[in-house]
């Protein structure tokens, strides 16, 4: 366990000059202060540090704007990425009124869903691997005002930029539209900038497996991280989304976790790697069981599916989301298990046979979700499917989307829209409030803003398309 003293000897040996207080706002978007480093003091650690939350999405209101940052010196690390060396600390929001922690910061919400799983004599750990899936830009516009609407995306590597003039020449090289797939240099444009963002990510602690381009053509990305408990996984997975865009921006380019960005392209996914162990001992291997999965994972699958239109309220909760959760493009929309099947919600890789590497994946979820809520929220429905016994349709593994239309139309979808996974979690979240993991003030703070500033802001908007479509009415 790290200290506030280690924290500051780490500061002291890097010379850092700086000290950057990170925190995450409701919605999932890493946010920041910094003091001098001098100002980081032991006593900090305790007392915390003073910021406006009205400001913060998902917050506080103006007449109760005081909220403090307290340190947790597990989470401090290195940033290289900065001019001035600077040491980066992941913070608990505390509300000084009550003096207790803030029952909205996301980051509590994951340590709450930790000591549930703890209390439960179920399981004592959970282990996360998420694959975020990205797209590497030239340039990116985009602007919706009363007389007109337009986003251009700009890609030396999109297939629609064989024709285009690059400096007077154009040297060909552009991934098809879904041919995206491991293609080696110089049809993959993002080799080395991809292998720069991986020793970053590195450098700020988090350990990264592998990277590939992904099947979408103008620079689809996936850097796979190493799995670890929960509020460490949704701490990386920050720090991925942070080391990403401002390793691109230092090579001119511009990153996005956006889940569709590209029409009629594949979307960017975030499938989720999850286990449970008991004192060291992995509980979801059986070797007699289909796939080698073990009656308890089989339950905790059942409890995932069953609860998915709710979960994607929070896995999958932009209206982009659902432009990828479409049929086609790989996208994951039934809602059943198989193994090795990626058509399938849930998928159980069968890449080894070592109990300690099984584990079950949910695909649903993308990169817009705020990794602490969503991997609390899976966790929870899992622990209530394992309560349940619940039992998950069969498995099946045949292409799910080349099924006969018979066997087709019995195979659950998820929701087709955010209006309906809203619905859902509003009808079916008692599970999310077991043991007071999610409390029913982050419940509604996510439906409001979720619905009003989303939604509804998207709603009353002309699209495109439609001029298209009616303009000659």
């Amino acid at each position: 366990m790290a200290t506030p003293k280690d924290v500051l000897s780490l500061a002291d040996k890097a010379g850092a000059e700086i000290v950057d207080l990170r925190f995450c706002d409701v919605p999932g978007l890493l946010q920041h202060f910094s003091i001098r480093a001098g100002e980081l003091s032991e006593q900090g650690f305790e007392t915390g540090y003073g910021f406006d939350g009205s400001s913060i999405r998902g917050f506080q209101e103006i007449q109760e704007s005081d909220m403090v940052l307290v340190p947790d010196p597990e989470a401090a690390y290195i940033d290289p990425l900065p001019r001035h060396r600077t040491l980066a600390i992941h913070c608990w929001v505390v509300d000084p009124v009550k003096a207790e922690p803030y029952s909205r910061d996301p980051r509590y919400v994951a340590r709450k869903a930790e000591r549930y799983l703890a209390e439960s004599g179920i399981a004592d750990t959970s282990y996360w691997g998420p694959e975020s899936e990205f797209y590497i830009f030239d340039s990116i516009r985009f602007d919706q005002n009363q007389h007109e609407g337009y986003y251009f995306i700009e890609s030396a590597e999109g297939a629609w930029a064989t024709g285009a003039e690059e400096e007077g020449r154009n040297l060909g090289y552009k991934p098809r539209y879904k041919q995206g797939y491991f293609p080696v240099p110089p049809m993959d444009h993002y080799q080395d900038l991809r292998s720069e963002m991986l020793l970053n990510l590195a450098k700020v602690g988090v350990r990264a497996e592998v990277h590939h381009h992904e099947v979408g053509t103008a620079g689809q990305a996936e850097i796979d991280m190493g799995r670890d408990t929960l509020v460490a996984t949704a701490d990386n997975v920050l720090k991925y989304k942070y080391v990403v865009k401002n390793t691109a921006w230092r090579y001119d380019k511009t990153a996005t976790f956006m889940p569709k960005p590209i029409f009629d392209d594949n979307g960017s996914g975030m499938h989720v790697h999850q286990s449970l162990s008991r004192d060291g001992e992995p509980l979801f291997w059986d070797a007699e069981g289909y796939a080698q999965i073990s009656e308890l994972a089989r339950w905790y699958i059942g409890g995932l599916l069953a609860h998915a239109p709710a979960l994607l309220a929070l896995c999958a909760p932009t209206t982009n989301s659902y432009r990828r959760l479409v049929s086609g493009f790989e996208a994951p929309i039934n809602l059943v298990y198989s193994q090795r099947n990626r058509s399938a919600c849930v998928r159980i890789p069968v890449y080894s046979k070592v109990p300690a590497s099984k584990r079950i994946e949910f695909r649903p979820p993308d990169p817009s979700c705020n990794p602490y809520l969503a991997f609390a929220a899976m966790l929870m429905a899992g622990l209530e499917g394992i309560r349940s016994k619940t039992e998950p349709p069969a498995p099946i593994d045949q292409d799910l989307y080349e099924l006969p239309p018979d066997q087709a139309e019995l195979v659950r979808q998820v929701p087709d829209s955010l209006e309906e996974v809203l619905a859902a979690l509003e009808a079916d979240h008692l599970f999310l409030l077991e043991g007071d993991v999610f409390t029913p003030d982050v419940i509604d703070t996510w439906l409001e803003y979720k619905r009003e500033q989303e939604i509804d802001q998207v709603r009353i908007r002309p699209h495109p398309w439609e001029f298209h479509l009616y303009y000659d009415i």
